[in-house]
């Protein structure tokens, strides 16, 4: 069951990545797919998290011509280095999901733009502007999209987050114990 609704949320990410530039030119700067990405990763599932990464990239390549694979390869990396993080740091605070998207977005178009100009592909667009605008907007958008993306697929994410702020006071009524 999850994996359906990874995939069919997967589906509806990738088509309103295409489809978001008809609408309005500026939207083409929200990287939907590496919202799905970070927040699998996130849940510590590595596997789930490269697939939706190299699937989501490669579909956007495909789609949105240039090089392909170069998307599929810094989503995956970008999993991989987000799922590495949430591993080894407690990221289940809503606020430390925020920089780390905003890294993860930092680290995909510096990934993007490393493929392109090691194989000799000429940016198009300025690259610093272009990274700016993409940074700012994935992260703005991409918190709201992953308080979505909990409340669709996570009850064991609202249960984990009830018991963090009960071990956080359990923490804060033994330490005082300890004072006195």
């Amino acid at each position: 069951m999850p994996h359906l609704k990874i995939a069919a949320v997967l589906a509806l990410v990738i088509i309103l990545q295409l489809s978001l530039r008809a609408v309005w030119e500026p939207l083409a700067y929200i990287d939907l797919p590496l919202v799905m990405v970070v927040y699998i990763a996130l849940q510590r599932d590595a596997w789930q998290a490269l697939l939706v990464g190299t699937i989501a990239g490669l579909v956007v390549d495909a789609a949105g011509g240039g090089l392909l694979g170069a998307g599929g390869f810094s989503k995956t990396l970008t999993a991989y280095v987000v799922y590495l993080a949430a591993t080894r740091v407690n990221l289940e605070n809503a606020l430390l999901r925020i920089p780390v998207l905003a890294a993860a977005s930092v680290l995909d178009s510096a990934v993007y733009v490393f493929w392109h100009r090691s194989l000799g592909y000429p940016p198009v667009v300025p690259i610093i502007q272009t990274m700016a605008y993409k940074l700012i907007a994935t992260t703005i958008v991409g918190t709201l999209a992953m308080f979505i993306l909990d409340r669709v697929f996570s009850p064991q994410g609202m249960q984990r987050r009830q018991f963090a702020t009960r071990r956080r006071v359990a923490r804060r009524s033994t330490g005082s114990l300890r004072r006195r």
